[in-house]
């Protein structure tokens, strides 16, 4: 067997060791007979895979006990239309910040619910950087500021997070949850589609403060209800329970074997900047994002020639880098380097880089 690097930008590659943990374990969980493919969610093997999983994030991620943890279904698409459903209901206004596709998508969405007002973006320079927010455009009334953390498709990040008084900060952290530690106080909603950094696709994680739920929207759907899946511990219906096991395994590797997010955080600085500082002196490939507001988890980059990048991609993945091709409508090479991704593979993929420069410079 022979595995390849896996820069996809999600789903992404998964830990070995919790591959190998979930290879172990596929026809037979524990001593039930089964596998957890197989379980109901209603049986008493599937209740503290479900239970752990929920612990292990609060404890992870260090979230208060006076925010509910929710696993979800949908993708984080699916929250685009719950969290106005959900937190628009007391002025229907909310603000939204467009770094990229995903926070434009969610603001289009949101339009369909109440007042939405764009009050930052960078779309006039192709999301190069998170843009600067004059607090003037902030209304107070808003019922909530929304941002996406990390933007996959331009390889940006929110390295200092907006000021937003009494109004609750909603976040997008699909690509970046688990990747260092966050104050979760900060945030009065936070979701994240689990399949860049958490779990195979397929479960969507929200994280809210039990003061905003409780009130929806009319008309909004049961099953976009947080109050009702808050009561009903995730389980108002059947929950994506593979990948709610996938994700309890991520998290004990996470925890016991990385030591924890300030580990994962060392980690992942380090390899973004193993792959940064070669493209900073490159003379052939340059990096897309502005260096203040660079994601670690992923990094864009060109050559300026799309014949020549289209070589890059094909040699890269004949070598077994693979997915590195760009987002379609940006073109380029994107690097997703996510949690799972070892150091090594960084590391590799910056030699191989060097010797196709070496080559085509």
């Amino acid at each position: 067997m022979s595995r390849v690097y896996n820069f996809s930008a999600g789903p992404s590659m998964l830990p070995v060791p919790v591959l190998e943990k979930a290879a172990g374990e596929l026809l037979e969980y524990g001593s039930t007979g089964q596998s957890v493919m197989e379980m109901s969610h209603r049986s008493a093997a599937f209740e503290p895979i479900i239970a752990e999983a929920q612990a292990l994030l609060r404890e992870v991620m260090c979230i208060p006990d006076n925010y509910k943890v929710l696993f979800l279904q949908g993708g984080a698409s699916s929250q685009f239309a719950a969290v106005p459903m959900n937190l628009m209901v007391k002025n229907r206004k909310a603000d939204y910040v467009l770094s990229g596709q995903f926070s434009t998508k969610a603001y289009k969405e949101a339009c369909n619910y109440g007042d939405c007002k764009v009050v930052a973006s960078s779309k006039d320079d192709t999301f190069s950087h998170i843009p600067a927010i004059d607090k003037n455009e902030l209304r107070p009334d808003a019922d909530y500021l929304h941002i996406c953390m990390n933007n996959t498709i331009y390889g940006t990040f929110w390295h200092e997070l907006p000021d937003t008084g009494s109004v609750p900060l909603v976040a997008d952290i699909s690509s970046c949850i688990l990747s260092r530690p966050l104050d979760i106080t900060r945030f009065g909603l936070l979701y994240a589609g689990a399949q860049k950094n958490v779990a195979p696709a397929g479960l969507t994680i929200v994280i809210v403060r039990e003061d905003l739920i409780g009130s929806t929207l009319p008309g909004t759907p049961t099953m976009f209800d947080y109050k009702v899946m808050a009561d009903n511990d995730s389980m108002y219906n059947t929950p994506p329970c593979w990948p709610i096991y996938m994700c309890k395994l991520v998290l004990e590797w996470i925890k016991n074997d990385i030591g924890g997010l300030e580990k994962m955080q060392e980690r992942n600085e380090k390899k973004a900047q193993v792959l940064y500082d070669f493209l900073d002196n490159s003379k052939l490939f340059k990096p897309c994002a502005r260096k203040d507001s660079r994601s670690i988890m992923n990094v864009t980059f060109v050559t300026g020639d799309k014949d020549l990048d289209a070589k890059f991609v094909k040699e890269a993945a004949a070598s077994g880098f693979v997915n590195l091709k760009g987002h379609r409508s940006v073109g380029g090479m994107r690097a997703s380097i996510y949690n799972a991704m070892p150091p090594e593979g960084v590391d590799k993929l910056v030699a191989f880089m060097r010797e196709f420069e070496s080559s085509n410079g």
